[in-house]
């Protein structure tokens, strides 16, 4: 639990530090399915929202991640796209990619993003409302969240 912690405070702090110029945002609470959202109000943007999302992906899926390095190559690399609601509930998930090995990880993939939802409400950002993500899988069939590697 202080891991997903510590993720979320620091993914919400190198949020801050690379966003425009103004008030930094608290960091976010990483809910759990059911539970309340505590953040600094609605994202600003996608970026941020994208941001979000991963956390929550992340927190909802213990024993799924895996931290580090990434190998190389990777196991396998399944990429969906997220086409929510208003409400930040799902309306559908779109294969952009299909994993060439281990295919067993796209099914894994769509698991870990139903289980997270339903995300923030989305209504306030321009629209298509919808994000991708792409699932990056080590050999233990764990995963990192491109967004959240970048983000570091």
């Amino acid at each position: 639990m202080h891991f997903i912690r510590y993720f979320a405070w620091a993914g919400a702090l190198l949020l801050a530090a690379c966003s425009a110029p103004g008030p930094a945002p608290l960091p976010a609470t990483v809910a759990t399915p059911g539970a309340p959202r505590t953040h600094a109000g609605p994202a600003r943007n996608w970026q941020e929202y994208k941001l979000r999302a991963a956390q929550r992906i992340v927190a909802t899926s213990p024993g799924e991640t895996f931290t580090g390095p990434l190998p190389d190559p990777l196991q396998s690399i399944p990429v969906l796209q997220v086409h929510l609601n208003r409400n930040g509930s799902i309306r559908n998930i779109s294969v952009l990619r299909v994993p060439g090995q281990s295919p067993q990880t796209l099914d894994m993939a769509i698991r870990a993003i139903r289980r997270a939802a339903p995300f923030e409400p989305v209504g306030h950002l321009p629209q298509p409302w919808q994000f991708n993500e792409t699932f990056l899988y080590n050999g233990e069939l764990k995963f990192q969240l491109r967004t959240l590697v970048e983000a570091h």
